[in-house]
């Protein structure tokens, strides 16, 4: 029981680093806990220290995927335990002494987590260590090395044997950080606004009269007055539903908004859902102009395993999972991620998309001066979802050092800072009418011009050379 017991309240002080409890120094307590434990335990239980200790670790955090799926959370955290029992099993038999182990456990633990990043279901980057780290230091060196940078940071300070080099290590290239991002403000200003209609959490689309959403939102929108200052108003995702009656634009939701956006006299950026064909349906943010054009259109690439598709759909129905709640998969799109908004342009994340780092940072390589992620927690209750996505939201502001705004239907919505710092935030199931003004950038960070694939083959190298000196050190007898 021992063996579970210690490598379980390990992965426990991880999960209360991540949102909403947030303590980000209990990750740094634990992964050193589990490195001292790995050590101890390398000869004869590695998979199963890192599995448990992994265990410990996603359990409370991804626990809102119950919502979605039973089956598919439980499965979840058994692979994500699995792929860091293996980084843990790998570590050891890599290692030749207790200090090449540490070196072993970074690399492989950090290669666990990049592949979190794209598998399975195409990648679910939740209760990440990055994640749990968006409101610490190491943070800061997310517009040079993004999550990955943050990722290696905090388990090489929490697993060195020499820490007070590694944080002195970590200091100097967040210095670093600050003196090579060629970022800078166009001396340009954006007014917005964004409209978070308040309501239930805990509702499916299935079980909800798609137009009670829309009218909370527009009611809300109605009570504006015209204000010279204000630029454009944003909506969050799915604020609008017309699956069941085919095309946005043959609806009469997009007459109504339409004339807001007249009256107003500013762009309204919208989130639509509407008929994708048989079987599908499509998630799209669109950019509605005061004469009642849609000027631009971007549909979301990167859907939600079991929220927005069904993988496995047979199967997991098999299972007895509520496939129900998802009658019909979304089609993804393809479009590059920008809106060219009131004379700028925007990069765009929709909601799940903010999770990865490349979606938004496609949209800064085109010329986006800021970002906005439209999103939709309603069907969860609680806020494990809702903070870790915060905290997603502004570790991308800081990887592109851009505004990023934020809004939902029922919470959290928020503007966030180029350093990542949260303002304004929403109560969750309130209404509320946010107004700000925020600064417009240009230019990019070594991380969006760099990307991740730098830093993979990096760690991947590293693997290799602690695999070479293994083999040096244990040379295979003669024949």
């Amino acid at each position: 029981m021992k063996r579970i017991i210690s490598p379980l309240i390990a992965g426990l002080f991880v999960a209360a680093s991540m949102p909403p409890w947030g303590w980000w120094p209990m990750a740094l307590v634990g992964i050193a806990l589990y490195a001292r434990i790995a050590i101890d335990r390398r000869e004869t239980a590695p998979f199963s220290t890192g599995f448990f200790f992994a265990l410990g670790w996603f359990v409370l955090p991804l626990s809102w995927m119950r919502f979605l799926t039973v089956p598919g959370f439980i499965a979840t955290c058994l692979i994500f335990a699995f792929m860091h029992g293996s980084a843990s099993y790998i570590a050891a038999r890599v290692s030749t002494k207790d200090r090449h182990h540490r070196q072993a456990l970074i690399v492989c633990h950090s290669l666990a987590e990049v592949l979190r990043l794209s598998w399975p279901f195409g990648g679910v980057p939740l209760a990440t260590l990055a994640i749990g780290q968006a409101r610490s230091p190491i943070a800061s060196l997310a517009p040079l090395a993004g999550v990955i940078g943050i990722t290696v940071a905090t388990l090489w300070i929490a697993m060195s044997s020499k820490r007070l080099r590694a944080i002195l290590a970590v200091i100097v290239l967040i210095g670093v950080t600050s003196i090579v991002s060629n970022v800078r403000d166009t001396g340009k200003q954006l007014h917005i606004t964004f409209v978070q209609g308040g309501g239930k959490q805990g509702t499916h689309a299935v079980y909800t009269e798609s137009h009670d959403v829309f009218n909370r939102h527009l009611a809300l929108t109605k009570s504006l007055t015209p204000n010279s200052n204000r630029n454009v108003v944003i909506w969050p995702e799915n604020a609008i539903n017309v699956t069941r009656e085919g095309l946005f634009v043959d609806n009469k939701d997009y007459v109504e908004l339409a004339a807001e956006a007249k009256r107003l006299n500013v762009p309204i950026v919208a989130c639509i859902t509407e008929d994708g064909g048989p079987g599908r349906f499509m998630n799209a943010a669109v950019v509605i102009e005061p004469d009642g054009r849609i000027s631009g259109r971007y549909d979301k690439v990167r859907r939600v395993p079991f929220g927005e598709y069904m993988p496995m759909r047979s199967l997991i129905e098999a299972l007895g999972a509520p496939t129900h709640l998802v009658p019909r998969d979304a089609r993804a799109g393809d479009a590059r991620g920008w809106l060219d908004v009131a004379g700028t342009r925007v990069a765009v994340a929709i909601s799940w998309e903010v999770f990865f780092g490349g979606r938004v940072n496609e949209g800064v390589v085109d010329g986006a001066t800021f970002i906005i992620n439209p999103t939709n927690g309603s069907s969860y209750t609680g806020t494990i979802l809702q903070t870790q996505q915060l905290a997603s939201s502004s570790i991308r502001a800081r990887e592109q050092s851009r505004w990023l705004v934020q809004a939902a239907p029922t919470g959290f919505s928020a503007f966030v800072t180029p350093e990542g710092e949260i303002l304004d935030r929403t109560d969750i199931s309130r209404s509320a009418i946010v107004d700000r003004t925020i600064s417009l950038r240009s230019g990019r960070t070594v991380y969006s011009y760099m990307g991740n694939s730098p830093y993979i083959l990096g760690l991947i190298a590293l693997l290799l050379l602690l695999m070479q000196r293994r083999s040096r050190a244990f040379p295979r007898p003669a024949s």
